[in-house]
Formats: C-alpha cells, structure tokens, sequence
C-alpha cells in the first residue's frame, strides 16, 4: 500500500510522518524503517525503528531510491511499513513530479499489500500528477 502525505513547506507533514512512524513501531507485528535525506528526526523516532540517513549510500534520483527501496525490502522480509522522508529532495534538486510519479506507481506495484509506504512530499496536492492523488 502506498501512501503520500503531501503539502507546502511548513504544513506539518513531518511531524504526522513522525506520529505515523511511532505509531507504527508499538502496533505493527513486524518490522518499521524510515529513510530521511537528513538526520533530523534520530531524536523524534523511538529506537526501535530502524533509521536510515539516504546520504550515507549516495542516493541522489528517483532510480536510486527505487533500487535502494527494492534492496532494503529484499533484505528484510519482516518489514510491514516503511516511511520516507523528504522523498523530492532525496530525488534530486529539481521538483520532477514527473518523476516521483514514476516512483510512485513503481512502488507501489512492487510492495502491493505487504508492506505499506508513507511518503511526506514538499508540493502542494493540487499540483501532483493525477495518478499520484489516490495515494493522497
């Protein structure tokens, strides 16, 4: 399942990303990763989650999170929700909506059901690709 938690800069879409991961980490029966451009939240999110910094492995591009996402997952077949943080500025420094789009739909078709894939992305919905809004 994938899910977008999306709106301007300033919206509040970190701090419901937080409170989805927390939430996640006492209910799920299985495991909770949470990829973020910058170490910002190590102090917000609860130590069981497992915190991954996207710099420390170079990923820079929509190609690169989506190979890095399909790794991760291939890894641990434990992982029932995994949350991204920052998805655009992890893409890269241009806003592709286009490509995140892309992403997206990639995503989505490889973890269908099994795990579920929150993203928080700095663009206003009403902007998003049409094929991007049922995940809103």
């Amino acid at each position: 399942m994938m899910k977008l938690i999306a709106g301007t800069k300033g919206t509040g879409k970190t701090k419901i990303l937080i409170d989805q991961v927390n939430t996640a980490a006492k209910t799920t029966n299985g495991c909770v990763v949470c990829i973020e451009k910058a170490m910002n939240l190590r102090f917000e999110i609860v130590p069981q989650v497992r915190l991954i910094h996207a710099d420390e492995y170079n990923i820079k591009g929509f190609d690169m999170l989506y190979g890095f996402v399909a790794g991760v997952l291939a890894g641990n077949y434990d992982i029932k929700d995994l949350f991204i943080d920052g998805v655009l500025r992890i893409g890269g420094e241009t806003k592709d909506l286009e490509g995140l789009a892309v992403l997206v739909d990639k995503l989505a078709d490889l973890v269908k059901d099994e795990v579920t894939i929150t993203m928080t992305v700095s663009a206003d919905p009403a902007v998003l690709p049409e094929s991007m809004k049922k995940y809103l």
